[in-house]
């Protein structure tokens, strides 16, 4: 897959992203292919999390704030933010 320039300051370096992607859940065959990239989006929910704005106030360079969020949340729900968590503090 081709990379993303990273366009702001704060967003995920290639080597970041790489060790992130290994721990993401893996994506689902079933349904319509996505329209944004995963990096993308986490970029927007780190954006929005460390500036500490409203969702709406997330730059659309990120995707659609109710994408952002309807990520944020089916992760926060399902676990995935603390596996990743658990599996960052230990390397």
């Amino acid at each position: 897959m081709a990379t993303l320039a990273v366009t702001r300051r704060h967003d995920l370096t290639d080597a970041q992203w790489q060790r992130l992607a290994a721990l993401l859940p893996a994506a689902s065959a079933k349904g319509r292919p996505p329209k944004w990239e995963k990096r993308q989006l986490i970029d927007g929910i780190r954006w929005r999390i460390r500036i500490g704005s409203p969702w709406r106030d997330v730059p659309a360079e990120y995707g659609p704030w109710q994408t952002l969020y309807g990520l944020f949340r089916r992760w926060q729900r399902d676990g995935t933010w603390d596996k990743i968590l658990a599996a960052s503090q230990t390397t």
